[in-house]
């Protein structure tokens, strides 16, 4: 009996950790007259998933923040893997002069917070007038020191002896870091870009600053729009919307899994 007692306070922590998933798709799907009802029934009496989601297209362009949301997510994305990747592999595997300093300005630069930069960040665009555009809502994040130290985690446990094998048969740092152990560290790849995808599509601080054009928003702050225009009165039409938003990254999430535990395992982050 004992040895399901840690299954049994998983579960029970799991059930309290979805419940607000739960409320939100069970409200989405309410009509106004059932929304403060405490039952946890799934199936309302008055099924009102058509009307609610349809308010959310009505009264906001959800499909385009949906679409902004994967072009901005996908853009960093890219950028952040092209940049870490070099970087880790070479903290990780080459030997050159300042590789602890350049190691430990890494390991600092977690330490330091978006909303520290955010002032510099803004000045910067407006002076190159480029606020209002796709590239002042991803250009602050194609650096990422955090995607730089787990890659450099995980390309340490790479043999040594195949990348000195690669070299004998004539390849070279940049086909060796790409080629080979990129790909022997899929996993760790996976796990950051779940990483990525979710605290950019999530994020709100920074396209609040940016963007003023309804049309380049994001689903965070297209869904800000919709609860002005709705007053926070039509809890239904809103709970809609965040499951719309919401949606996506917990199908990724389910999707990649076990790549993300695995990553996770692999470099030793908590």
């Amino acid at each position: 009996m004992a040895r399901f007692v840690p299954h049994i306070v998983l579960a029970l922590g799991a059930c309290v950790m979805l419940l607000p998933f739960y409320w939100m798709g069970l409200t989405a799907i309410r009509a106004p007259s059932e929304i403060f009802d405490i039952s946890l029934w799934p199936i309302p009496e008055d099924f009102s998933a058509g009307r609610n989601f349809a308010k959310v297209e009505e009264r906001v362009p959800m499909g385009r923040f949906m679409l902004n949301g994967v072009i901005v997510c996908a853009g960093i994305l890219i950028v952040q893997v092209a940049t870490a990747v070099p970087a880790a592999y070479a903290l990780a595997k080459l030997k050159f002069p300042g590789k602890a300093l350049f190691l430990a300005l890494v390991v600092g630069a977690l330490c330091v917070p978006m909303q520290a930069l955010a002032l510099p960040l803004f000045v910067g665009l407006a002076k190159a007038q480029l606020l209002n555009t796709y590239f002042a809502l991803m250009a602050p994040f194609f650096l990422s020191v955090f995607a730089i130290f787990l890659f450099r985690q995980s390309f340490r446990s790479y043999p040594d002896e195949i990348i000195e094998a690669a070299r004998l048969d004539g390849f070279s740092e940049f086909e060796i870091c790409w080629r080979l152990v990129l790909r022997g560290s899929l996993p760790s790849l996976s796990a950051f870009a779940i990483f990525s995808v979710v605290a950019h599509w999530n994020d709100l601080y920074w396209p609040m600053i940016v963007v003023r054009d309804t049309a380049l928003a994001p689903p965070p702050l297209g869904m800000l729009y919709f609860s002005d225009a709705e007053s926070g009165a039509d809890y239904g039409a809103l709970m809609a919307g965040a499951t719309l938003v919401t949606a996506p990254m917990v199908l990724c999430f389910l999707l990649a899994r076990r790549q993300f535990i695995a990553g996770i395992t692999m470099t030793g982050v908590k």
